[in-house]
């Protein structure tokens, strides 16, 4: 019955967004803005604890015609492949924001877990570039994910309402044949992959206009000079045709952008920004350098000011006032719009492409297996157990990460959980990789307590935290002090 129910459900979802597809171009373009208050009606049906007033509001951006989000949305309709459009809104939309979001909210009640929005894994180790500071590009074919492998995972998420992978590695184009068969296996899901752009073709864009569930976020860093630099000559122009290709073949994407001490100037310049935007790329993710690895280099971590700039800089670029049609999100800094660290399932974790489920893509430190153990298996095990009760790591969301700004609390994590490491390359172990981030951890703590102190926080209807349970004591008194001022501020 439940099938049933989820069929039809998806049928009448999709007679909707056949309206939008319509809509998209030519003397019915004025009727889009009714599809999408259609679908906000919809949205609302099925995220009913979610107050109406966000709805409403909403609703007043659709109607009002100079908004700036609404005309990026625009755009990106009016070159997006209708198919692909419409495949887009019902995974993304449909499978995995609203009846995937309901479905993950009911099994952390079931099981008492973390159960993510998305899984992150990695087809493969395999890459075609050598980037500085990067571990994956020194891996070379030691491990790869197998199609089986690849289909367990997403066959066993979807059974806990986890309707979005994203794929990294390596470079998951090494492994494009078996990623397209798994889009067409699982045509209900939706796939992004972060790509390095080299491996993106024509014969590859057709069979995505075809399947239409594949996005992707293209590797760039600034200018053509700070990007080689790092990525190696000729990167830069290899991503600006996989834009122009992608443009030209109606297939959105967006980009991955590593800011580091070199590049931060180049990566938040409006003129990058707005070059983005010009080729089609209105969003992005931003990561901060991590040390990684025993070939990491921690000279390329951003300073503390220079982090602190890139907190207004961001908002900066989201505010009303900026012209550029380009959401960018920083991965580090935009703690508070997630309620601090994401990893350990709470919304995503990663699976590596020996098959190690792992925290996040940054900690590389497992207790279980994906050849060895069901998602939800993986999700109950210790390590993640341990995530499950200490998150949030910190009440000053500038400070989310249990390696990087609390580095104290990821060796205990990994031994009490009798977790192993797991870069095959380079092997590293909690207190090794978390020594080198002490000294930054405490200068950031100044800088970053200061700037959540001048700001005003709200508390969120819904954190997805454990009730009642910190798995480190020493964060109580902190975690506590920082509730009561929050409180003071609303």
């Amino acid at each position: 019955m439940a099938n049933l129910a989820h069929a039809a459900e998806r049928k009448a979802v999709s007679l909707v967004l056949d309206g939008l597809v319509r809509h998209l171009s030519g003397e019915n373009r004025e009727k889009r803005q009714d599809s999408y208050l259609k679908l906000v009606d919809l949205a609302q049906k099925f995220l009913k604890e979610t107050p109406a007033e966000k709805f409403d509001a909403v609703r007043a951006n659709i109607k009002d015609p100079n908004n700036r989000w609404f005309r990026m949305i625009d755009d990106i309709l009016d070159h997006t492949d209708p198919h692909v459009a419409k495949m887009i809104i019902l995974n993304l939309g449909y499978e995995a924001f609203l009846r995937g979001t309901r479905m993950i909210r009911e099994n952390r009640k079931k099981y008492n877990c973390n159960i993510p929005w998305l899984i992150l894994f990695d087809p493969t180790q395999a890459c075609n570039m050598y980037c500085v500071g990067c571990w994956s590009g020194t891996y070379g074919h030691k491990s790869n994910l197998t199609f089986e492998e690849m289909d367990k995972i997403v066959t066993e998420g979807k059974e806990l309402g986890v309707y979005l992978y994203m794929m990294t590695g390596g470079e998951p184009m090494v492994r494009k044949k078996d990623i397209l068969r798994l889009m067409e296996k699982h045509n209900d899901c939706m796939f992004a992959a972060y790509s390095n752009s080299t491996l993106i073709d024509q014969d590859l864009c057709d069979q995505i206009k075809r399947l239409g569930n594949l996005i992707f976020m293209l590797s760039v860093e600034g200018n053509e000079t700070t990007n080689d630099e790092r990525r190696g000559e000729g990167h830069y122009q290899a991503v600006m045709d996989a834009m122009d290709l992608l443009r030209k073949n109606g297939i959105p994407y967006g980009t991955s952008i590593c800011y580091t001490r070199q590049n931060l100037d180049a990566v938040t310049d409006p003129k990058f920004l707005q070059m983005l935007s010009d080729k089609g790329a209105h969003f992005g993710f931003y990561f901060h350098y991590m040390p990684v690895g025993k070939n990491a280099v921690p000279e390329l971590m951003p300073t503390v000011e220079q982090r602190r700039d890139m907190i207004k800089r961001i908002r900066d670029f989201r505010s009303p006032d900026c012209p550029i049609e380009f959401f960018p999100m920083d991965f580090q800094n935009d703690g508070e719009y997630v309620g601090g660290c994401i990893a350990g399932g709470r919304n995503y974790f990663h699976i590596n492409a020996n098959g190690d489920a792992e925290p996040c893509v940054f900690i590389h430190y497992s207790d279980s297996n994906i050849r060895d153990n069901t998602v939800l298996e993986m999700l109950q095990n210790p390590l993640f157990m341990l995530y499950h009760e200490g998150q949030p790591f910190n009440r000053n969301h500038l400070r989310p990460c249990p390696m990087l700004e609390n580095p104290e609390i990821l060796p205990k994590m990994v031994k009490e959980a009798g977790a192993h490491q797991t870069n095959l390359e380079a092997p590293e172990e909690a207190d090794e990789l978390c020594a080198k981030n002490k000294a930054y951890a405490e200068e950031w703590k100044k800088v970053a307590d200061e700037e959540w102190a001048n700001e005003t926080h709200k508390k969120p209807s819904y954190e997805n935290y454990a009730p009642e349970k910190v798995a480190h004591p020493e964060l109580a008194a902190f975690q506590h002090a920082d509730d009561v001022k929050s409180a003071a501020n609303e």
